[in-house]
């Protein structure tokens, strides 16, 4: 009964998630959104099978308890070794296994992962079908609709119905093709265009899958208008975001958990948020951390507002000294507090 709850808590709180974003969302990262959003569904940053299995390097999957609901992405293309994996990260608490078919980087592709994989869907099943027997969570897959000169209303349908066949339930997909030669990642986020109606269309042609949509939704509004219908597209079970949740946390998770949710938002003001991760900073001070290994996580959280410069600029000139600590914290929330009064 306990596992059959904790599926069902992951499944809910997939509703809204935060994207995998490499060097973005690492634990200090998730700390501060989760203080943000009790509910959203957060995700580590991509590990790769061979780092874990091969390389041993179990400190990837290092976490805080509070983090939770959390989930880890993997990389890899090797059924055995992704299903040893996805063992390590059960054992180490992880909710959820997600496979990663959207990386469009060279550093990917080279390793066989990532987007590469959406014209190997068989390859794909096989390693989803290893994970699934390996372990209890949910194993789930973010993929892209489709690479290079594929056609996406081809693919798409295809690859979730291999996938499907194999025992997954659960995908998340980006809205646009990958162009693995010739766009850099950050170009692959924003020049492909997006296609929403064929991922809605993919909801109504495959209701028994757990489908989220992501990629280039900015704010709550538009997460809501995909948790609705549209015409006579059905709605998403979920929405991810990536960049806009990490450089205006506020308003995309700050108020997530009332607006998503229907509970109670944790904090009333981002300044709340300031002083509530007061004592999270302290600590990894204490234990030999850097101020600006966390507070670089922070820099957005008073975008658009009175005195988000001088938050962003105290922090970027001083978090970085050796001895910088919580009294840089408070000063660049002073900056805040006079242009509010100003």
């Amino acid at each position: 009964m306990a596992e059959k709850n904790k599926k069902l808590e992951i499944s809910t709180a997939a509703r809204l998630s935060v994207a995998p974003m490499m060097d973005w969302t690492d634990r200090h990262c998730r700390s501060f959104h989760r203080l943000l959003s009790r509910e959203a569904l957060l995700y580590t940053e991509m590990v790769t099978a061979p780092a874990l299995v091969r390389g041993g390097a179990v400190h990837l999957l290092a976490h805080d308890a509070g983090e939770h609901p959390l989930a880890l992405q993997l990389g890899g293309s090797d059924p055995a070794e992704l299903a040893q994996a996805a063992r390590m990260a059960v054992d180490h608490g992880y909710a959820e296994v997600n496979l990663n078919v959207g990386c469009p980087s060279d550093r990917v592709q080279s390793g066989t992962f990532g987007a590469c994989l959406m014209r190997q869907p068989d390859l794909v099943a096989e390693c989803c079908a290893a994970m699934i027997a390996a372990v209890s969570v949910p194993v789930t897959v973010k993929c892209r609709i489709g690479v290079d000169e594929q056609v996406a209303e081809d693919v798409l349908p295809d690859f979730l119905t291999r996938i499907a066949a194999a025992g997954v339930s659960w995908v998340t997909i980006h809205a646009r093709k990958a162009w693995l030669q010739g766009l850099s990642p950050k170009e692959n986020r924003d020049i492909p265009p997006l296609d929403y109606p064929l991922v809605r269309a993919m909801k109504a042609a495959f209701p028994a899958l757990h489908l989220s949509i992501n990629g280039g939704i900015a704010d709550l509004d538009a997460a809501l208008g995909f948790l609705g219908p549209e015409g006579d597209l059905p709605a998403m079970d979920g929405v991810m975001i990536g960049r806009a949740a990490y450089h205006d946390p506020w308003t995309v998770l700050g108020r997530a958990d009332s607006r998503v949710f229907g509970t109670t938002d944790p904090l009333t003001t981002p300044e709340d948020a300031v002083h509530a991760m007061e004592p999270y900073i302290a600590r990894h001070i204490e234990q030999g951390g850097k101020l600006a290994q966390v507070t670089r996580h922070m820099l957005g959280l008073f975008a658009g507002r009175p005195g988000a410069r001088g938050w962003r600029r105290v922090l970027s000139e001083q978090g970085h000294r050796p001895q910088a600590g919580i009294d840089v914290l408070r000063t660049a929330l002073e900056q805040v507090t006079r242009a509010q009064a100003a």
